[in-house]
């Protein structure tokens, strides 16, 4: 058991450290390289269609309105995101993607749909049930991490 939970945790380390690495490359090379990782999965959290409260995406990504402020100017400026107020309460800020932000989010998304589909490629039913459920399992455990260091 040992001995799997060493080459599981190097794979895991490996994997996170791949996907940073591959999606720092491709915002690099490609035609959304006016933005960062963090940037990125701003848009992803926003969403496709909807426009969400700030106070929503905040929440979402686990930071302070105040970085999402931030984060949310320099998307706007890069005519990723656009802000509206909500039509009941005018002090309430949403937030919407542009088309270009549409088009950044289809693409983010079109990578992690690969990323996944090779990783269950020759798996069995029951093998993707059981990476479903170690996977349910981690994130459990990070979500309260996670809110175990907020709170603090």
């Amino acid at each position: 058991m040992e001995k799997s939970v060493i080459l599981i945790n190097e794979l895991m380390v490996d994997v996170f450290n791949d996907i940073l690495k591959i999606e720092e490359n491709t915002l690099r090379k490609g035609p959304f390289s006016d933005l960062s990782v963090t940037e990125v999965h701003t848009v992803e959290a926003i969403g496709m269609y909807e426009k969400k409260p700030a106070s929503e995406v905040a929440k979402v990504l686990n930071i302070t309105a105040g970085t999402l402020t931030v984060a949310a100017n320099n998307l706007v400026k890069k005519g990723y995101v656009e802000r509206f107020r909500d039509n009941d309460d005018r002090r309430l800020v949403k937030l919407g993607l542009t088309k270009k932000g549409r088009l950044l989010y289809r693409v983010h998304a079109r990578f992690h749909m690969q990323m996944v589909r090779a990783s269950i490629t020759g798996l069995t039913q029951e093998e993707e049930s059981i990476l479903i459920r170690a996977f349910r399992g981690l994130h459990s455990f990070l979500s309260n991490v996670c809110d175990d260091n907020t709170e603090k």
